[in-house]
């Protein structure tokens, strides 16, 4: 019997017009209420999932977000992985030399060197303010604050996003978590920061086992969990990628596929 559901929210949860349906609402409060745990995990910071999470989740609910590198519970944070400040300015000096936009989230704040298209997208579906500085005052306050990012997005063309993908892998040889959220979004996070480290995590905090846990996802950082859990589900408008490892794939975000998926294994 299932107990856990894990679902990403960006192309999985949320409608293209970044909204859950009532009817997604509805199947999942049905099973939060018959005590089914059914947690949110997303690339998205905290800031950016509250607004959406807080009408559906009851509080005691734990929130995943930056891709596992940051968890909320009861109201406070009860993990977190930062990267080291050395791979952060690495990762910063090699993102200089492509046409891309770095954004840098650490906790509640996120910076950048400068505004960009892609950053007044990522602005419009994230309540906090974006701070734009130098990097290096960035790195500086870090360093202060013996502090550093949980999580870096670099945002840009597909194929530079490739080329960007190549360089940091060949640089970091796994010391690091890299891979794409999205075509044109790359993520680089410490390498205990991911979503199937996070599914761990809650597993040995309720003391779930793997077979009780489904998890559903779209998209390349999806993958991992996908193939972890017990059931792994691939959106309709995952990548072919994403659905070869699936154990299941149900319909696109835009017509309710977790709510579907969640029907067919909880009917």
């Amino acid at each position: 019997m299932y107990k856990a559901v894990f679902t990403d929210m960006d192309g999985t949860l949320l409608r293209k017009d970044h909204t859950v349906s009532n009817k997604t609402r509805q199947t999942i409060q049905r099973l939060i209420a018959q005590g089914v745990l059914v947690i949110p995990i997303s690339a998205r910071p905290l800031h950016g999932m509250l607004h959406i999470t807080d009408p559906i989740f009851p509080q005691q609910v734990p929130i995943v977000s930056l891709n596992g590198s940051y968890i909320y519970h009861n109201g406070k944070i009860i993990y977190q992985v930062n990267m080291p400040l050395h791979e952060a300015s690495a990762i910063h000096d090699l993102s200089e030399n492509y046409p891309v936009s770095t954004m840098y989230y650490s906790q509640m704040e996120w910076f950048a060197n400068n505004i960009t298209d892609a950053i007044k997208k990522e602005q419009k579906i994230t309540p906090v303010s974006i701070t734009i500085q130098p990097y290096q005052k960035t790195h500086d306050s870090w360093e202060q604050q013996q502090a550093g990012p949980n999580k870096i997005l670099i945002a840009g063309d597909e194929k530079v996003i490739l080329a960007v993908e190549t360089a940091l892998l060949e640089k970091f040889n796994g010391s690091l978590n890299i891979y794409k959220s999205q075509p044109r979004y790359l993520e680089a996070m410490h390498p205990n920061a991911s979503k199937s480290n996070a599914i761990r995590f809650i597993m040995e905090l309720y003391g779930l086992q793997q077979h009780e846990i489904i998890a559903i996802g779209d998209n390349y950082n999806d993958k991992e969990m996908i193939e972890f859990a017990g059931t792994g589900i691939a959106m309709g408008n995952a990548p072919d990628e994403i659905k070869a490892v699936a154990d299941f794939v149900t319909d696109t975000n835009n017509h309710d596929g977790v709510a579907k998926a969640l029907e067919h294994f909880f009917s």
